[in-house]
């Protein structure tokens, strides 16, 4: 597998690339901003894109799905309880950004344990709700897409409309904190890490914040 990561945007939101080595073709995960430094990455890299898959339905995770689905015509696959999100500028938080963020209509609306194939990767949906009601998590290969459910020593936020702290550390803890220890994770923003170096030193996993 190739991951190449774009940090992209205002926020520092994680871009990732990932290919396929055998065939080439690539999935687009949280294409936030900076579509056409993007999409020449891509082509650097000798990956064809197949598919855009967003982790949720902020707009620092999906600010360039517009122009890059404009130019290459991909679908654009995103949790169904996230699907709303993406043409309302006010839920996917683009109007306190100076902004009118609309998507359009998804072309896929992923449930909890679907599967995305791309070549001869798969990776398998985690619905992980709690950052918004319909965040996920794409696994596979021994990696880990966590969107901002989980970061390098930290969690995501709550606090913005849909969110649930409660429903937040649950989702952790079963959906991400069983995959084996050796799982690279790459978050939503900032460096990436394991989920054994997460159940070692994560303040959120290891205090009284999960009772």
């Amino acid at each position: 597998m190739r991951v190449i990561v774009l940090v992209v945007g205002e926020l520092q939101t994680n871009a990732y690339l990932v290919g396929c080595p055998v065939t080439g073709e690539a999935l687009l995960i949280d294409p936030g901003a900076e579509g056409e430094r993007i999409l020449a990455a891509a082509s650097r890299a000798g990956l064809r894109l197949t598919a855009i898959c967003l982790t949720h339905g902020h707009a620092d995770h999906i600010g360039a799905v517009p122009e890059i689905r404009r130019k290459l015509k991909l679908p654009v696959l995103i949790h169904q309880a996230d699907a709303p999100m993406i043409n309302d500028p006010a839920a996917n938080l683009s109007v306190w950004m100076g902004q009118e963020l609309v998507v359009g209509e998804p072309d896929r609306c992923l449930e909890d344990g679907d599967e995305v194939v791309c070549g001869q990767l798969k990776f398998r949906v985690l619905h992980t709700p709690g950052h918004t009601p319909g965040s996920v998590c794409f696994y596979g290969s021994g990696v880990l897409f966590s969107g901002d459910t989980l970061f390098a020593g930290s969690v995501g936020r709550a606090d913005f409309p849909g969110g649930d702290w409660r429903k937040l550390l649950g989702s952790v803890n079963t959906k991400l904190m069983v995959l084996p220890d050796e799982t690279i994770v790459y978050p939503g923003h900032g460096t990436s890490t394991t989920i054994g170096e997460e159940k070692e030193q994560n303040p959120f996993l290891t205090g009284g914040e999960m009772s």
